[in-house]
Order: structure tokens, then sequence, then C-alpha cells
């Protein structure tokens, strides 16, 4: 992809203005100059393709929206490459983006599908959000396994039997890692574990869980294309950016009121920004949001996949990090993006749970009251009613459901004699299959 223009100096503007007399002077604050455009944050990039306002250069218009963002600028205890300071400018669209996703994560998901009260239904659906996380960012960084054979690895708990799969594979185990030290605070000794399970296997002997060498050179490049994108700080700056970047995360650095969302966004630009692995940086960078999302109470998160919508829109993903470098170390770019791509999520999320809560209806209106089965029965009964050519077994249902495998054998054998599958021996496992009149016999069933 091309590489942004760099934005021109505001303060050049100011003093060609300022040589042009008072009056000009004087005319150009009149202008009441807004950080965004018709709502947009644009960048210098997008900004100088629009006609300016009648009077105005591109860079006189420039320094005006630039002086109207340095109004509205938080500081941020982080630096970039050259020492400087991240910001971010608190914008209405920031501030509104952030307020819908207050909204939208404080209890609706519960709204959306009572049965998310059930711990035991959660679990199904944060079970299937991991493994749809895990495999889209391996995915992002390159794994081409097809999402049915990683679902079905992860399902069967089969062991990975190339380096896409091990990707893919170690991500889910590094999300189920993140969920048990949600708590923890961030440390570098944490870092390096959580790089340690996302990488193994995947990497050089003694790279894994290991940040760079000083003496080794790393740039971030265009997948395919080998463009450099990115070069990273120098490796002997990593132990002190980490502990900088472990203090931000611990909301233990700096004064004013960062929001939570907020936070986690820019943990997870600042690993990628420092980079300070041979790989797996991206993967460890977005595993770090979650870990901070649901640290800091947004439990919601852990029903997420941003991987999933980032990986439709690869390219605004890498320029919303371009935006954010070439103008000043301005973090409002990425920001916004993140935030949009937060809600995007959202919306895939509710989507999935009202068509999961149809199928559900579905097999309750067909069913007696729910009295002979159980809502993991339920759940199969209304997946074979639309996949009537669907096969079960017991591990991938035990997995699936986070329960144990007995009682995962009873059910489908609770539902052999039922007469809503057939079992047939594959091996020494068993296989269920709904039987051809189902549809049939849960209506017979109904009052």
């Amino acid at each position: 992809m091309r590489i942004p223009s760099t934005p021109p100096d505001p303060q050049s503007a100011l003093q060609a203005i300022l040589k042009g007399g008072a009056e000009r002077f004087g005319r150009f604050f009149s202008w009441g100059f807004k950080p965004e455009i018709k709502g947009q944050y644009l960048h210098w990039d997008e900004l100088r393709r629009h006609r300016p306002p009648e009077g105005l250069t591109a860079e006189e218009w420039w320094a005006g929206i630039s002086f109207a963002r340095g109004v509205l600028r938080t500081g941020l205890p982080l630096a970039d490459n050259t020492g400087r300071s991240f910001h971010f400018a608190r914008t209405d669209g920031l501030l509104l983006a952030l307020h819908q996703i207050d909204r939208d994560m404080g209890g609706r998901l519960e709204m959306a599908d009572p049965r998310l009260a059930n711990k035991d239904v959660r679990d199904r659906y944060i079970i299937r959000s991991l493994m749809e996380e895990a495999i889209t960012s391996s995915q992002l960084e390159g794994a081409s396994t097809t999402r049915h054979v990683a679902k079905d690895m992860l399902l069967n708990g089969r062991q990975p039997r190339t380096r896409d799969e091990r990707m893919i594979f170690n991500n889910f185990q590094a999300m189920e890692l993140l969920r048990r030290k949600a708590q923890e605070p961030l440390s570098a000794a944490f870092l390096l574990e959580l790089h340690e399970v996302i990488t193994e296997g995947t990497l050089e002997p003694g790279e894994a869980g290991m940040l760079r060498c000083p003496d080794e050179t790393v740039t971030v490049q265009e997948i395919g294309k080998g463009q450099v994108l990115h070069v990273p700080p120098d490796a002997r700056e990593l132990p002190s950016r980490i502990e900088a970047l472990c203090a931000f995360a611990n909301e233990s650095a700096g004064d004013a009121f960062i929001h939570p969302v907020v936070r986690a966004i820019v943990l997870h630009f600042m690993l990628a920004y420092d980079h300070p692995f041979v790989d797996g940086n991206g993967r460890t960078a977005r595993a770090l949001f979650y870990w901070s999302m649901i640290r800091q109470g947004y439990w919601i998160a852990e029903f997420l996949s941003i991987s999933r919508i980032i990986q439709k829109a690869p390219t605004q993903y890498s320029r919303a990090f371009l935006y954010t470098e070439t103008d000043g170390s301005d973090l409002t770019y990425f920001l916004l993006h993140q935030l949009d791509v937060i809600r995007r999520a959202m919306q895939d999320l509710y989507v999935y749970l009202d068509r999961k809560s149809k199928e559900l209806r579905e097999v309750e209106l067909l069913l007696r009251a729910g009295e002979n089965f159980n809502h993991r029965q339920r759940a199969l009964l209304a997946h074979a009613l639309r996949h009537p050519g669907a096969q079960y077994s017991i591990e991938p249902y035990r997995r699936e459901h986070g329960i144990v495998y007995e009682t995962a054998r009873q059910d489908l054998l609770e539902l052999e004699k039922a007469g809503c599958l057939r079992k047939k021996q594959v091996g020494r496992a068993f296989h269920f299959y709904p039987v051809p009149d189902l549809e049939r016999l849960l209506r017979e069933w109904s009052p």
C-alpha cells in the first residue's frame, strides 16, 4: 500500500499568514475551524484532495484544523521513536463512539438473549468467539488454513499438523490464558509468557517468549509485497518501553483520565508499534486488547472477534497505523478505526445471537414446554433441524459446551434413545446423525 503523505507543518502556514498582515491574521482565525470535517477526522493525505474553504490554501486549512485539534489534545505517558509523546483528541466523534460502546456493552447482551444469564450457555458462546478470534487473528498474519478445518481441529482437540494450524491452535490457547489471568497486572514476564504461548512451535528455537536482539534490525512490511511500512524502536529501548507500557496498562502512569476502551486500544497499538518480538506481534497486540477490556470490566469483549472485522478490510487497519505515525503520533486515527471495529463486532454478535435465539425458539415451540431436553440438547436439535446432514460426536460436543466427557456422552445417548439421533460406530468412536424425520417427530411431540 502507499505510505500516506506527511502533513505540512502548521507553524509554517501560520508564519505565512502573519506576513500577510494583521487583517489577514484576524480573518484566518475568524473561520472557526473544527477538528472534524463533516464528522470525519481526516488525515492530510485525505484532506488535500478536498477543496479548501474560499480564501484559504490547503496548507492553511490544515493548519487551522490542527490548531482546533490541539485544543482537545490529551497526552499519553508513551513515546514514539523520537521521544515525542503519543496523544489523541477528545473530539465529538470519539466521545460519541465511546458512549455508544458503553451503552451497547452495558447489559444489552443479556437482553438480546436472556439465556446468557445461564453460565453454561454463556460459556458455549464464549468458546465459539474464542475460536473465531483465534482463527482470524492468525489468518491476518498469513495462516492459510480454512475456517472449517481450523474449527474441526479445535473442537476435536486434534493436534495441529502444519505451522498454519499451530498458529491457530496457539492463539486459542492464548485467548484461554487471558481469561484465566484477566485480573493479574501486566508485567514483562506475563507479556513474554503470552507471546510464548502464541508462537510456540512456529519460530526458530529460542525466539518464542523472547525480546528481539539488540543487533537485529526488524521492519514491518506489507504481507506479500515487501514494502516497509514501519521501523520499530531500537531493541535496546525495549525493556524501558515495556516497563512504561505495563505502567500504563495497570493505570499507574499519567494524570489524565483515560477511558478504559481507549486504554485497551492504545495497548493494542503500542505493542504493534514497539514490535518487541521477531514475529507474532500483531497476534500478541490483539490479545493484549482483550486482556485489557476484560480486566477493566468489559466482559462482553469475550464474545467479540475484532480480527474477523479487521480481516474484511486489512488495508484500513494498516492505514490507521500509518496515519498515526505520519501525523505527529496522533492516535486519534487508530482509536476511531478500532472503535468502529468494536461497534461492528458488536453488531455481528447481536445478529448471531438473534439467529441462535430464533433457532432455539423454533425447537422450544416444537418440544413439549422444554421438559424433555436440556438447553444443550435443544441447541443441537435446533442445529440438526437446519442441517439434516450434520454429524455429531462426543468430544466436539463436550468442547463446544465446556462440559465433562460423561455429561456430553449422556446428552447424546439420551437424544438417541428419544429417537432424535441415530448412532453409528466409526472405529472406536460413536458418531450421531439426525433422524430423517426429525422435524415431524418433534411436531408430533408438541402439545
